[in-house]
């Protein structure tokens, strides 16, 4: 496999981001990445959106929210939405999205980092448990909350 990087979210590399595709089953578990592409274009200084490129190919995106002052503790320092491409899902792409955003995290000084997902057989929870996030309780609206101590 060739070099995995980051670049930030910009316009030229939204199409590819909004074209990434999912296996069958999956999407009952994510929202497609035009769900909150508008947003991480012109949202606040808290959301983190970065484009996943290997070598010149993007492959998937990864969004966090970094706010101090949040309302709902899981949302402080939180993995907010994780995409990865079909074709390139098993390939150690993931886990590169969660542990630039897990650096990203610990560089702006959190001690823990936070995920949301649906519970169900083909859901996300296995792949977050094997990067480390506990599960440790439900939100109101029956999502798992994971937590991955950076420290």
């Amino acid at each position: 496999m060739g070099t995995l990087h980051v670049v930030e979210l910009s316009g030229t590399n939204a199409v590819a981001v909004n074209g990434l595709s999912l296996k069958p089953g999956q999407e009952q578990f994510i929202a497609p990445p035009s769900y909150s592409l508008a947003e991480g274009l012109t949202s606040s200084e808290h959301f983190w959106s970065r484009v996943i490129v290997l070598d010149d190919q993007v492959v998937g995106y990864v969004r966090a929210h970094f706010d101090d002052a949040a309302t709902q503790p899981e949302f402080v320092s939180c993995l907010w939405r994780i995409n990865v491409d079909a074709q390139h899902q098993g390939q150690g792409v993931g886990e590169f999205a969660v542990r630039t955003t897990a650096d990203e995290a610990a560089t702006r000084g959190y001690g823990s980092l936070t995920v949301l997902w649906e519970p169900g057989d083909q859901g996300p929870g296995g792949f977050f448990e094997r990067q480390g996030f506990v599960p440790s309780g439900f939100t109101q609206y029956g999502e798992v909350m994971g937590v991955l101590s950076l420290e």
